[in-house]
Parts: structure tokens; C-alpha cells; sequence
């Protein structure tokens, strides 16, 4: 026999190599050949197509757990073992032994884990049977005492692998090193040495059992075959004593046949007594089905006649107009406590004509002349009950607002301001609410002519109450009229600019929207509601508007949104709306301006306060105010904006005057009174009106800078002082407004520029006045240089030594009195004191830097000659 490779260690270690965990030992490794057969049949081209590979059982403990695999390993083009499959032994289910390989070396593995069961599993061929017993002995001894199971055997017999195990004692070499091998290891080695594998595949019982019951025959040798053939002889002689056992009871089968032939003839007759009954019983059963057609015939007669005056029954229910609907919608009273019946009629109406309308009833009714007369007669009574209730509304409508008008206590009277107060109005009005939701129902056009009337009516009570309201509101405001000529030039410097406390007139103005504009959305919101139009609820209900909670009830939460709002939808309503709220509160915008006008009077600058005021309401009505409200937030608006910038032109034009006047000296007077302008300003600013205040600014400050221009134009000999000394006037009238405002303080850096640059034009002047003949040489110097060489300089005409000594000789002797007639002609024309100090230092560093220019100048072109340094210079005008 050759060697079998469970003995190779070479295999061993290669595998032991290929796995690369020392963690898991190897327990055995066996080459064998794979191939590939179909599923279902056999297959012999399996030995064509096979394939070498390594089969290793390798164990993995972890703590108390050990976890069994099957590995396969292939051979690489180097010849060198790599890992291709891994099985784990828990999942194996069943090991088969091929049938239709004679040798009994193939077999198949099946794992219930594979994720395609429809593929055949690959068939693995052993080089003997020698070898195939080893490997499936060691998977069934490593399945019970690793998992305690064994996996369902198909193609061999348990016993012959008991028996082959017997024989071989040593089936597995154990010449590796045991101490490697773990306690698993060790103790599979130990076991296969022992060859206990009866212990393992039979218990000992089972054992005793098969031992005693094989002994009970003789079989004289050990051999399977002659035992089968033995079992067959015996099969045989059993078979033909039963044929003989049969044969000898031939009398009692005589005379169960016996039996068999009388009965045969009772089963005949009875055959022919059940024939005659059948053909008795079939034409009963005609005469039967004939009975029951015409008792068919006549039920379903009786059932259709029933059911068909049922529907007729329900049919005359419905065309029956009940006496007291009809009463009531032909001259029934409109009364507050007639109201229930009058809406249970409309009900009943309504209804009833939505009832004779396909496919609320059948086509086949719809067509009757009975159901047409109805229907004409329901659309009689349906167009007398609108136009009885629409003359009554109307005229109901009309009534209470005369009611209403003619009570003076009503409105606002002398002395006292009178909240207007709208609920008993909306009370009386809620009360035929249901019934205008039934007229709409009814006839759709008649809507339109009773909402103008309510729109008609109810203006008429609204504008009252604002005129009522805005009279007394402006009578009980006790406010000083302010000057309206803030930057006049004319009035002289001593007029009195001091304005006197007029914010009761922007609360005056506040007060007209805080109990109106509530009152014209409430009022929006409950004619959109009462008057049935479709449009979307913008206001929840107890919303809150402007920080004061809204004034109507629950059931008027309905706030109204212009068309472009709504993307579309409901279009016709909005607009409809929309037109309605316009003859609503049409001309009640007057009165409103009317107070604006009066404020702009006492005080133009509370323009800016009830600009912001507004603003505030305008940003509070965008999402839940009627259209209208928002256009006359929108107008009074415009309207303060306009007034405000009628001001800011009349103040700009009184600037604009300055230039006319004779030849202007000094700080012009709307400097100042711009800054206490705009210190006014700043306190009335409120909410958004911060863009209104910073526009006039831009147009003042504009205005005074172009001013300051032009009248400095008219005397350029003076032009510089004048204007220094306003732009100074400005930075200092404006300095702690400029810290806190950016528009002004934007403002204030350009009159700094402004400043600037007049000073130093007017200091130039008085240097080069002063010290003419000096820097006039330094410049011809500086001119020349770019075309002659510094050496070559002092040839040149008027340039020379002799020439330098005379022009310093004239300049800078008595310096002293040159600096003091300096300071003397920048103080001479100078109206503004307090700005000679600074003045006057920047004249002196002005004249330090020029003069040091020179003095490197010469030191460059006339380096042997000796002039006033500029230290000297420099302690000259600290003196001075």
C-alpha cells in the first residue's frame, strides 16, 4: 500500500504555512481531486476535469468554545499551497458517498449555509478507500464531540466503518508535536491512537445488541456476502410456504365465491326496481320545475310590484313641499325669532332641489314630467325667498346705520373722545349670518347687491366716526407752534431755534391708529366672513396686530391678503373682496390726512415720529390686514414722506439764500442750527424712519457744502479763511451727533478733508508771502535739477554763490520779525479765535519741513556754504 498523505508532514506544514494563524492547528490533511458534477444526475466527467487540491480539518479554541473548519487549499502556478474555501464544520448537514463511482473513493459534503442550494456541490475523490475513511472518520468524531451532533450519512454503511476502524489502529500520524497541538488536538490524537471509534459511531448497548443478535445464527464464516446470500435462501423458502398455505384453503374460497354470485343477482333485481323508481321520479320532477317556474313567475311578479311602489312612495316624499316651508318661504316674517324656521327652510329647500339634481336621483326620474314640474315649482319658491330676503336685508342693513348716526352718544363730542364701538352691530348683523350663507347657496348673484348695500351703509358710519373722532382729537391737543424757518440766514444769529415739547401731536396721531386701524381690519375681517367669500383665513383667532389683541370675536378670524398672495386660487374672490373693501372704507383716508396736515403745521418735524409710527403699523398689518388697510397705511405714508420733504426744501432754500447776501464773513448761521436741527431730529426718530431722517440729512449737508463753496467764490482773497472756519464751526457742532449717527459722521470726515485742505492752501500763502525770495530760489533749484547736474548748479545764472549769499542775506536776517509778521497776517483776518492756537502750529511745522527742504537743498548744491541750520530755526519758532 503507499504511503497515505495523512501521514506527510511536508502537507502538514505547508498547510499550517498557507493558513497563517498560529491559533488554529491542523488535525489532518489529505490531497484529493475535485471535480464538478450535475445536479440530480450522474455524472462520469468528473475524472476528466478534476482538479488537485489539499483538504484540511483545522480547530480554533477561544476560552471553553473550539470552533471546527474545513479548509481547501489549491496549488498556485509556483506550486506553493493557498487558501481557496473555508468551511465551518457547524453548518455541514449531510456527507454522501457517490454510488455511482464503483471505487467508493468520491463523496460530497453538503453545507446548509451555501447561498445557492440550486448549484451541485463539488465531489471530492480520494486516491483510496483507505484515505476516504480517515477523513470522514475524523469529521464525524470532530462533529459529536465538538457540536454533539453527527451529520446525516448517505452511501455507507456506520458499521463498516466500525469494523475498517478496528483494523486500522493507526489511521493518522501522531508524529507531530502534541504539546502544539492544543487540548483539542491533543486529546483527537489521542483518541485516533486508542482507535475507540466504535465508542464514538455505536454506544455499548447497541454494541452488545448487534453482537447477540449476530450470534443467534450460524453463519459459519465472517464474510458480508455469504450472510446475504443466506438471508435470500431463507426469503425464498418463506414465499413458497406461504403459496402452499394459500392453495390448502381452496373450499373456503368456494364458498365465498358462492356468496359472491347471490349477492350478484339481489344487486340485478334491485337495479331494476330502482330503474322503474327513477323514471316515476323524473317526470315528478318535471311537473316539480314547472310548479316552481310559474311560483317564480308570480314571487318575482309580486316582489317587483312591492318594491316598485315603495320607490314611487319615497319618490311623492320627496316632491312634497311640507305647508310649513312653503308658508315660510312665500311671506314668512324675518324676525329675530322667526330666523330658526326661515333657515330650516332654506335647509329643506336646498336640499330638496340638490335631491332632484342627477345623479342625486336617477336619470330615469329626472326625466319624468312629474319631477319637472317640481323642480320648476322649487325654483319659484327659491327666487321668491331671495328676493324677499335680500329687500329685507337691505333695508335692515340701511335702518341700523341710521340708527346708529342719528344717536349722537355714538360718536366723539366736545371734550371727549369716543371710542368708536361696532359690537351691537355686529350682533344684530351675526344674527342673519346662516341665512346669508343659504342665500349664497341658493343664488350666488344675489350677493353682490347686498354687499354693496352693506358697504354703502356701513361707509357712510365709518366715515363719520373718523371725522367725529379727528375733529375732537385735534381740538383737545393743546401744542405751540414751532418755527418752521430753522436755517434762515436772514434772522440773524440771535434768533431763538429752542422748539417747544410738541410730542402730543405725534400722540394725537398715534392714538387715531391705534383705535382705527384695528377697527378697519375687524371691520375687514367680519365683512369677508359675514358676506360668505371664499378666501383663505390669514388672522388666528385672538391674534394679536400691533401688539394689541384683536378686537373680534372667534368666529370672525378671518383676515384678508391681496391676489398676489395667494398663488392664484380663489382669484375672482380676492378681487371681488378686494373691490368691496374699497366701497367699504373709501374716503375715511381723508380724515386721516387731515391730521397729518395738521401735525406738519404745529411741528413739521414730527413728520419723522409719525413716519416711524406708521411704518410700524405697515409692517405689523403685511400678513394678516385687509388690502385696503395696507393701501392706507401705504398712502399716509407717502403722504408724511411728502410733507417732510416739503420742509427739507424750504430749510434747503433758506440755506440757498445765504449767497445772495453781501460778502459773508465768518461762521454762517444755519451751521449751528443745522446741529440743534439735528439734534431735534434724532429725538423724533422712531421704528424704521431712520432712512427718511439720514436722506435729509445728505440733502442739508449737500446743500450747506455747495453753499459754502459759492460764497467763498465772491472774495477769493479770503476764500480759504471762510472756509475753514465754517468747516471747523461744523466738526464742532456735529461731533458728539457724528459719534453716534454714521450718515453724519460720514459727513463729518468730508468737512475734516474740507478743513484740511483750506488750512494748508491759507498757510502756504502766508509762508511764501513771508519768505518769497527764499523757497522761489529753492524751486528754481529743484526745476533745474532735472536738467543739469547738481555740480554744475551753482554756474548757472541767478544761482550762484554770490546769488545765495543775497538771497539769504535779505530772507533770514531777522528772522524773528519775519515769524512775528507771520503770526500777525494769519491772525489779522481770522474771526474765530480759538482756532489760531492750532493755526498757527501748523503754520510753524509747515514752515519747519519746507525750510528743512532747503536746507538739504543747499547742503547738496552748495555743500561750502553756511546757512541758518535747521535747529535754529527750529528754537526761533518754539520762542515765538
Amino acid at each position: 500500500m503507499a504511503k497515505s498523505s495523512a501521514d506527510d508532514v511536508e502537507l502538514r506544514r505547508a498547510c499550517e504555512s498557507a493558513i497563517e494563524d498560529p491559533k488554529q492547528k491542523i488535525i489532518l490533511s489529505l490531497r484529493v481531486a475535485k471535480s464538478h458534477g450535475i445536479l440530480g444526475k450522474s455524472s462520469k466527467l468528473g475524472r476528466q476535469m478534476a482538479k488537485p487540491r489539499v483538504l484540511a480539518l483545522s480547530t480554533l479554541t477561544k476560552g471553553q468554545t473550539t470552533t471546527a473548519f474545513l479548509r481547501v487549499l489549491k496549488y498556485s502556478t509556483g506550486g506553493v499551497l493557498e487558501p481557496a474555501k473555508l468551511y465551518k464544520l457547524r453548518h455541514l448537514s449531510k456527507v454522501e458517498v457517490l454510488t455511482n463511482d464503483p471505487s467508493g473513493c468520491t463523496f460530497t459534503l453538503g453545507f446548509d449555509n451555501l447561498r445557492s442550494q440550486s448549484v451541485a456541490p463539488p465531489q471530492w475523490s480520494m486516491r483510496n478507500i483507505d484515505d476516504r475513511n480517515r477523513l470522514l472518520l475524523c469529521i464525524l468524531t470532530i462533529c459529536k464531540d465538538v457540536l454533539g451532533r453527527l451529520p446525516k450519512v448517505v452511501g455507507i454503511d456506520v458499521v463498516e466503518m466500525a469494523l475498517w476502524a478496528k483494523e486500522n489502529r493507526a489511521p493518522v500520524s501522531t508524529q507531530n508535536n502534541v504539546q502544539d497541538g492544543g487540548p483539542v488536538a491533543s486529546a483527537m490524537i489521542e483518541r485516533e491512537s486508542k482507535v475507540n471509534v466504535e465508542k464514538d459511531l455505536v454506544s455499548q448497548a447497541e454494541e452488545e445488541d448487534m453482537e447477540a443478535l449476530l450470534g443467534t445464527y450460524v453463519i459459519g464464516v465472517g464474510e458480508a456476502e455469504e450472510f446475504s446470500d443466506r438471508l435470500k435462501r431463507e426469503l425464498q423458502a418463506l414465499e413458497a410456504a406461504n403459496v402452499h398455505a394459500i392453495l390448502e384453503s381452496e373450499p373456503l374460497i368456494n364458498e365465498v365465491l358462492y356468496g359472491l354470485e347471490a349477492a350478484t343477482n339481489c344487486v340485478e333485481d334491485m337495479d331494476e326496481w330502482l330503474g322503474t323508481f327513477n323514471v316515476k321520479l323524473r317526470h315528478m320532477r318535471e311537473d316539480i320545475a314547472s310548479i316552481e317556474t310559474r311560483n317564480n313567475s308570480l314571487q318575482m311578479q309580486s316582489v317587483n310590484n312591492k318594491s316598485l311602489i315603495e320607490e314611487l312612495d319615497k319618490l311623492l316624499e320627496r316632491l312634497r313641499v311640507p305647508s310649513e316651508y312653503a308658508t315660510c318661504l312665500t311671506g314668512g316674517s324675518f324676525d329675530e325669532d322667526r330666523m330658526l324656521q326661515n333657515v330650516e327652510a332654506c335647509e329643506w329647500l336646498t336640499s330638496a332641489l340638490r335631491g332632484l339634481d342627477v345623479p342625486n336621483i336617477d336619470p330615469t326620474y329626472a326625466s319624468m314630467r312629474a319631477v319637472k314640474e317640481k323642480r320648476a315649482e322649487l325654483e319659484k319658491l327659491k327666487s321668491t325667498f331671495v328676493r324677499r330676503a335680500s329687500e329685507f336685508l337691505r333695508n335692515y342693513f340701511a335702518s341700523l346705520v341710521d340708527f346708529m348716526i342719528s344717536d349722537k352718544s355714538y360718536f366723539s363730542q366736545r371734550g371727549q373722545l369716543k371710542r368708536p364701538d361696532h359690537a351691537d352691530l355686529r350682533y344684530k348683523c351675526r344674527t342673519y349670518a346662516r341665512l346669508l350663507q343659504h342665500l349664497k347657496s341658493l343664488d350666488k348673484n344675489c350677493l353682490g347687491p347686498l354687499r354693496k348695500a352693506y358697504c354703502s351703509s356701513l361707509n357712510l358710519l365709518l366715515r363719520r366716526e373718523a371725522r367725529e373722532f379727528a375733529n375732537e382729537l385735534r381740538a383737545s391737543t393743546k401744542a405751540s407752534r414751532n418755527p418752521t424757518v430753522w436755517l434762515e440766514g436772514s434772522t440773524g444769529s440771535g434768533q431763538n431755534v429752542n422748539a417747544t415739547d410738541t410730542s402730543t401731536v405725534s400722540d394725537a396721531y398715534a392714538k387715531m391708529l391705534t383705535i382705527f386701524i384695528p377697527l378697519l381690519v375687524d371691520e375687514s375681517s367680519f365683512f369677508a366672513h359675514f358676506m360668505c367669500f371664499e378666501v383663505p383665513t390669514l388672522v388666528p383667532p385672538g391674534g394679536i396686530v400691533n401688539g394689541n389683541k384683536a378686537g373680534y370675536d372667534d368666529d370672525d378670524d378671518l383676515g384678508i391678503m391681496d391676489i398676489d398672495d395667494n398663488d392664484g386660487k380663489n382669484s375672482d374672490e380676492l378681487a371681488a373682496l378686494n373691490e368691496s373693501l374699497q366701497d367699504l372704507l373709501d374716503g375715511i383716508q381723508e380724515d386721516f390726512y387731515a391730521v397729518v396736515d395738521w401735525a406738519y403745521k404745529i411741528d413739521p418735524l414730527r413728520c419723522i415720529s409719525m413716519h416711524g409710527i406708521t411704518e410700524r403699523y405697515l409692517s405689523g398689518q403685511k400678513a394678516d390686514a385687509a388690502g385696503f388697510v395696507r393701501l392706507l397705511l401705504g398712502d399716509l405714508e407717502s403722504r408724511i414722506s411728502m410733507q417732510f420733504s416739503r420742509f427739507v426744501d424750504e430749510a434747503c432754500h433758506q440755506i440757498e439764500r445765504n449767497e445772495r447776501n453781501v460778502r459773508q464773513m465768518g461762521v454762517l448761521s444755519y451751521i449751528p442750527r443745522f446741529a440743534t436741527l439735528a439734534t431735534r431730529m434724532e429725538q423724533y426718530i422712531q421704528g424704521q424712519s431712520r432712512d427718511l431722517v439720514d436722506q435729509a440729512y445728505t440733502k442739508f449737508v449737500s446743500v450747506m457744502f455747495a453753499t459754502l463753496e459759492k460764497i467763498s467764490q465772491t472774495d477769493p482773497k479770503y476764500a480759504d479763511i471762510f472756509l475753514f472756519e465754517n468747516y471747523a464751526a461744523f466738526q464742532n457742532s456735529l461731533y458728539d451727533l457724528a459719534n453716534i449717527v454714521p450718515t453724519l459722521a460720514k459727513f463729518y470726515h468730508q468737512a475734516s478733508e474740507a478743513y484740511e485742505q483750506a488750512c494748508t492752501r491759507h498757510i502756504s500763502m502766508i509762508i511764501y508771502f513771508q519768505f518769497e525770495r527764499l523757497f522761489q530760489f529753492a524751486r528754481r533749484i529743484e526745476d533745474l535739477m532735472f536738467t543739469v547736474a547738481p555740480e554744475e548748479i551753482p554756474f548757472q545764472l541767478g544761482l550762484s554763490k554770490m546769488d545765495l549769499r543775497k538771497m539769504l542775506k535779505s530772507s533770514l536776517s531777522g528772522i524773528d520779525k519775519s515769524i512775528n509778521a507771520m503770526y500777525k497776517k494769519l491772525q489779522k483776518n481770522l474771526t474765530s479765535e480759538e482756532l489760531l492756537p492750532s493755526l498757527w502750529d501748523k503754520c510753524k511745522k509747515e514752515f519747519l519741513d519746507k525750510y528743512e527742504s532747503f536746507a538739504q537743498l543747499v547742503a547738496k548744491i552748495y555743500p561750502n556754504e553756511t546757512i541758518i541750520s535747521v535747529a535754529e530755526i527750529k528754537e526761533q519758532l518754539a520762542s515765538s
